[in-house]
């Protein structure tokens, strides 16, 4: 256990050192979420005041509802894009040599993919939770059952996150398509897991591609216990479903990870196929 905990603390700290750069990538933290919060709030709000979208979505009618709804859209995308990113940044790890280092040492390799997206998690996440938590509280939207919710809504997202940065950390090591990977995962992920619209406003079709990404299930869950009032009772099935999710995802990151290097061993090539 200490040597994986080393090896995870090395790993997140080499991610750290490798992307984070200047202070002014600070700065950028925060701009950048808060630039497409508002891009998107001023692109539906007209639309929702000037046509019959109240009378199915309510909440589009209360401009702070709205932007409350969006803010923890952008939150959630926020987590989940921020390991796509990880993961585009290991493949080039390919390039450098640096992959066989890592592959000649008796580090785990889940452990090591675990570890990338979690640096990429605290360094990417951290400043826009603090901002949303903030917008949320100033604008007097948030409706929590209980005061131990905000620990669900932390686990909500923090976990599948995690078990979905270890799964495209490990198919992207071994992939090079990693920029198409990059493009697929990019705008069609906030679109089909409801970032910026309402789940039921979805096709039925896109509704059940959407059903495979955590991230749809982690914006049910973050949605509905700090804005909807929804007890953990509530929730119970949408947690539930994360929770498989999540060890699927971790699951085949750990199958993709030793059939990678088996393959790696007998023809020298890092590729699945």
């Amino acid at each position: 256990m200490n040597h994986a905990v080393r090896v995870f603390a090395a790993e997140a700290l080499k991610q750290h050192r490798r992307l984070f750069g200047q202070p002014l990538v600070v700065f950028s933290m925060l701009v950048w979420p808060v630039l497409q919060l508002a891009t998107t709030y001023y692109t539906l709000r007209p639309v929702a005041t000037a046509s019959p979208a109240a009378a199915n979505w309510p909440l589009a009618a209360d401009p702070d509802r709205l932007l409350a709804f969006l803010a923890t859209g952008t939150l959630a995308y926020a987590f989940f894009f921020s390991l796509v990113q990880s993961a585009w940044h290991l493949s080039f790890e390919r390039a450098t040599g640096t992959l066989e280092l890592l592959f000649l040492s008796p580090a785990g390799r889940l452990t090591l993919m675990l570890a990338n997206g979690a640096g990429a998690l605290l360094q990417n996440a951290w400043l826009l939770t603090c901002f949303t938590v903030a917008a949320l509280t100033g604008f007097g939207t948030l409706s929590v059952s209980a005061w131990w919710m905000y620990g669900i809504v932390f686990l909500a997202l923090l976990i599948p996150a995690v078990a979905w940065g270890a799964f495209l950390n490990s198919l992207l090591v071994f992939s090079r398509d990693s920029a198409f990977l990059y493009t697929i995962l990019d705008e069609p992920l906030w679109f089909v897991s409801a970032v910026r619209l309402p789940h039921f406003a979805l096709p039925a079709a896109i509704q059940i591609v959407g059903a495979v990404f955590p991230l749809t299930g982690s914006l049910i869950a973050v949605r509905g216990a700090l804005l909807e009032h929804r007890t953990l009772t509530e929730l119970a099935p949408t947690l539930l479903g994360l929770a498989a999710l999540s060890a699927l995802l971790l699951g085949a990151a750990a199958v993709i990870l030793r059939v990678g290097e088996a393959r790696s061993q007998r023809t020298g090539g890092l590729s699945l196929a």
